[in-house]
Order: C-alpha cells, then sequence, then structure tokens
C-alpha cells in the first residue's frame, strides 16, 4: 500500500484559494465516505483549517492524479485552478509531513500548538467515519506520540512569539500567582481574545473586559469566567485591576494619568502592569510616569517576540533530529508489515505439515503399533516434510550459483560457520 499526503497551506496558496478548498465540518464525513469509496484509495483522512487542507491516503498502487482530481471535483473547481498549489508526500515523505505539521513546525506561527488538537479531531471524525485502517491509525498514533515528545524534550512552544502570548508572559514574570490577581482587558477584538484564552489557561483569578459595545465584550467574558462593562465604568473599576491589557481601535486615549491616579490611592498604592498594545495608544504615555505603575508598549514587547523567536527556531532543529528518528521508526514498521503475510503462509504450511503427519501417528497408535516406535517415526516424518522444500531451494541455489540466497539462508536458519 502507497501513503500519500496531497494538500494546500499557508505557504503555497493565498487565502482566497485556501477558503475555497476547505471542507466545512458538515460536509467532512460525506467527503472522507465518497473518497474512501474512489478508485484504489483503502484509507482516509482528511485535516481542514484555516491553514491548510491535507488529505492523508493509504492506496493500492500510486494515482495521485486521481486523487488531485477527486479533490477539485469535490469542490466544483477546475483542476486547472488548483492543481499549481497543491503538493504531494509520497510514503516518507507523508510520514515526516505529518509529524512536522502536528509539532508546529509548518505552521504559519513556528510552534503553535492547536493544530495538534486539529489534527486529533480530524483523526477523530475519520475514525467515526469508518474510513481509518491499520495504515493510517497507527500513523496518527505515532503522530501524537512524537508532538508530545517534541513539546516535552524541546522549548518549542515555550517562548512569546505573538504579542497577546508576549503580554500573558510578561505577566507571568512579575506575578508569580496569577490565580490571585485581576486583568482588565479593555478591547473585545482578536488580540484581547487571545490575551484572555492565554491568561485563562494561565490560571488568572477574575478578566474583567471593557468595551465600547457590551454585548460584545459580554460574550468574550462569558467565554472565560469573566464580566463585562462599558468604556465609561473603567474608573469605577480599574482599581480592582492588578493587570491591565489595552487593544483597541481607539483614535484617542482610553486611560488617561488621573484615572490611573485615583485608582492607585484606591489600592493603596499596591502595583499595577499596565500593556498598551494599541497604535494608536490605548493609554496615555504619562501614566508610565507614576510610581507603582509598570507600563510597557507594543514596542517593548517586541523584543520579547523576537527572542522568543530565536528559542523557538533553535528547538525546532532539537525538534527535526526527533522527527528524523521517528520517520525511520515508523518506516521500519512499514517495511515490517510485507513479512506479516510470509509469516502467516509459512507458519500455516508447517502446521498443515505438523496436523498431517499426527494424523497418521495417532492412526499407527490407535493400530496397537509400539509407543516409541510411532515417536520415533512422528519426529522423523515431521523433520523430513519441514525440510524437504527448503532443501530442495538450497540445492538448487547452489547448482546455479545463488549465492546470495545461500547467505540469506544462513541467516534466515541462524547458522554459523563453525558448524559447516
Amino acid at each position: 500500500m502507497t501513503l500519500l499526503a496531497l494538500g494546500i497551506n499557508h505557504k503555497t496558496a493565498p487565502v482566497d484559494i485556501r477558503e475555497r478548498v476547505a471542507f466545512t465540518p458538515e460536509k467532512l464525513p460525506l467527503a472522507l465516505q465518497e473518497l474512501r469509496a474512489h478508485n484504489s484509495v483503502r484509507e482516509v483522512a482528511i485535516l481542514s483549517t484555516c491553514n491548510r487542507t491535507e488529505v492523508y491516503c493509504g492506496l493500492d498502487g500510486d494515482d495521485p492524479r486521481s486523487l488531485s482530481e477527486w479533490f477539485s471535483g469535490f469542490h466544483q473547481l477546475p483542476l486547472k485552478e488548483v492543481e499549481p498549489f497543491f503538493y504531494l508526500h509520497p510514503d516518507r515523505q507523508a510520514v515526516r509531513h505529518i509529524l512536522r505539521v502536528a509539532s508546529g513546525l509548518d505552521s504559519l506561527v513556528l510552534g503553535e500548538p492547536q493544530i495538534l488538537g486539529q489534527m486529533k479531531q480530524a483523526y477523530s471524525t475519520a475514525n467515526h467515519a469508518g474510513t481509518i485502517g491499520q495504515l493510517l491509525n497507527r500513523l496518527f498514533q505515532h503522530t501524537f506520540a512524537v508532538a508530545k515528545q517534541v513539546r516535552t524534550d524541546t522549548a518549542i512552544g515555550a517562548s512569546p512569539v505573538s504579542v497577546a502570548f508576549a503580554a500573558v508572559s510578561l505577566s507571568k514574570q512579575i506575578f508569580s500567582d496569577l490565580s490571585k490577581h485581576t486583568a482588565l482587558l479593555i478591547g473585545a477584538g482578536e488580540t484581547i481574545e487571545l490575551v484572555a484564552r492565554h491568561l485563562h489557561q494561565s490560571g488568572i483569578g477574575r478578566i474583567i473586559v471593557a468595551n465600547r459595545t457590551v454585548e460584545k465584550a459580554h460574550a468574550l467574558a462569558s467565554e472565560f469566567g469573566g464580566y463585562a462593562i462599558a468604556l465609561s465604568e473603567i474608573p469605577d473599576h480599574l482599581a480592582e485591576a492588578d493587570l491591565v491589557i489595552a487593544s483597541t481601535a481607539s483614535q484617542l486615549p482610553i486611560l488617561g494619568k488621573g484615572a490611573v491616579e485615583t485608582a492607585l490611592k484606591q489600592r493603596k498604592h499596591r502595583p499595577m502592569l499596565m500593556v498598551d498594545i494599541a497604535v494608536p495608544r490605548d493609554i496615555e504615555s504619562q501614566v508610565g510616569q507614576l510610581e507603582d505603575v509598570f507600563l510597557y508598549t507594543v514596542d517593548d514587547l517586541q523584543e520579547i517576540i523576537d527572542e522568543g523567536l530565536r528559542s523557538r527556531q533553535e528547538a525546532a532543529q532539537q525538534a527535526e533530529e526527533i522527527i528524523d528518528t521517528q520517520v525511520s521508526h515508523f518506516m521500519s514498521w512499514l517495511r515490517s508489515l510485507s513479512s506479516v503475510d510470509t509469516i502467516r503462509q509459512y507458519r500455516q504450511n508447517a502446521e498443515s505439515l505438523r496436523d498431517q503427519t499426527l494424523a497418521h501417528a495417532l492412526r499407527q497408535l490407535h493400530a496397537g503399533k509400539d509407543t516409541e516406535f510411532v515417536l520415533h517415526e512422528l519426529a522423523r516424518q515431521l523433520t523430513n516434510k519441514l525440510m524437504h522444500g527448503p532443501c530442495n531451494r538450497m540445492k538448487q541455489a547452489g547448482y546455479d550459483g545463488e549465492a546470495e540466497l545461500l547467505q540469506a539462508a544462513r541467516e534466515l536458519f541462524n547458522l554459523n560457520k563453525s558448524e559447516q
């Protein structure tokens, strides 16, 4: 069976193409069943995210073009429109590719962890659809184990490489135990949503979300057990916040020096960390002049991000070494499958010869023959029958000068020179 990975991702295709070839969750089971019934496809799983759509197949034979034709046909697109964006990885390359994807080495953000969860969902969907067989089951289980090893043995995901991640990493450096602290998030856009997610995962005690549209703030806050307020209510709640992270599209500052001074008095000058990741700024620069306030801007975070990227790139080199080893392990298992049928047939032949010889011995015993004689005869006949085929083939190999076959026989039967 041939293993193939066919796909399109953020490196090979623009977003408008990726959108057109994505599989929606509703259509994915149908696509799996349809492809499973297509030509020589024995097994199939499909991974579809905003940055990539990939099909993993076990095929009888090697017919990648029919796979490409099905792919474009399912999405009702001319093959010539999407084919230039395809990449195709057979066998060993396919194994390497899926391991790199699951480990975050092929992601838009190096080392991001979400892709592993998406891959687990792809496996679960295909398994539920009945399109996973021995090959893909082993491949996905191996992939999950390798991705976990990469996360455990390297620092691929430890360093911040996004503004949201950097802001939360800074918070964790300043506050040793986030569970005892309150965060005020100003804004409700994508960046603040990522900040909220990272804070929630880090065990933040409370989250307050302030936004111009309270309904949007409430939708975000409720997801993480927080509560929502309007921007106009910030002065009433600012003193509760140990951590303030702001990211709005406002053209004017949301927080001024006076409001922060008032909050500090109410807090009895307990320190506050403020991270302004908006451009233009949401927090007046003069706030940074206040004692008991640590104010960081997006430029300050860039240094953290650059260092995080360097750290992840070093970790990625270690991860590639792990993957090299694990690709070889999987390919060794794959090659071992070719011996399974041979071993099974050899065992069946031996058991058939055993049964025939044993039946003959039992008939002799029932006829009253001497037991010792029957046992010796059983051993002799069984030995001769088991050796007959291999011995004849080795004699023929010697006659034909097939030295390699004779050497293979010596290794197979564990014969060493001292026994010649």
